[in-house]
């Protein structure tokens, strides 16, 4: 190979490298990247990492209605919507906590079970439904947490330690007006069914103060069962 082949190689070779590494930076820098991509690369880079609850699904359809599906009898007691039939005999369950003398003896086998009650007629999001159902979860979970943290043995305790241990089941039903979330509250309540019952703060879809969803539990399925078994799932 001559002299002059070799300085050929050479210099092909560095002009190579120069010019692939030119490329690679400016293509690193957005240079080499069409305006309509290089708008959404920076629009990214400066995202925020946390979206308010204004920005959280509001292109969604609303859910002006309730939705009419319809399960069997059968499929809900399997979903755990309906109280399955109590055996010939059996006395029925005593108050869960609340009452005067409780004497609450609970089935260590028995599932735990939180229902979020939704009400369909405000025209909620899918977005702002699921922000609702999570500020419901929390506030029956502090409220159960609170009485088993001053008196670690004690019913609610026992509850939230099955709860938690057998999967933390939760099931989103619906109601379809603010009556029916009432009636719902008070019944759970006078079963000593931990029941808490969200008001929104206004800032986005709906009015201030307006009721939107009702947390009943954790508690045993049976009891449960009672306040929401005749509720069809969201």
């Amino acid at each position: 190979m001559s002299e002059t082949t070799s300085a050929v190689i050479v210099t092909t070779s560095i002009i190579a490298f120069i010019t692939g590494f030119g490329l690679g930076v400016w293509t690193i820098r957005g240079s080499l990247i069409p305006p309509k991509l290089a708008v959404e690369r920076r629009a990214n880079l400066h995202d925020p990492i946390e979206s308010e609850e204004s920005d959280v699904d509001e292109e969604e359809t609303l859910l002006d209605h309730a939705p009419n599906w319809a399960n069997s009898e059968e499929a809900d007691r399997r979903q755990g919507l309906r109280p399955r039939a109590a055996a010939a005999g059996s006395a029925a369950a005593p108050p869960l906590f609340g009452g005067q003398e409780p004497q609450l003896r609970i089935n260590p086998n028995e599932e735990c079970k939180l229902v979020l009650v939704v009400r369909t007629d405000l025209g909620m999001t899918k977005g702002k439904i699921a922000a609702q159902c999570s500020h419901a979860t929390l506030a029956c979970y502090k409220t159960l947490s609170r009485a088993a943290q001053q008196t670690p043995q004690s019913p609610e305790a026992q509850i939230l330690r099955q709860w938690e241990r057998l999967g933390q089941a939760k099931i989103a039903v619906q109601v379809k007006n603010e009556d029916e979330l009432l009636a719902l509250l008070a019944k759970a309540r006078s079963l000593g069914v931990t029941a808490e019952v969200i008001s929104d703060a206004g800032r986005t879809q709906i009015a201030s103060g307006s009721r939107t969803v009702l947390g009943v539990g954790p508690a045993p399925k049976s009891l449960v069962d009672l306040v929401t078994g005749g509720l069809k799932l969201l």
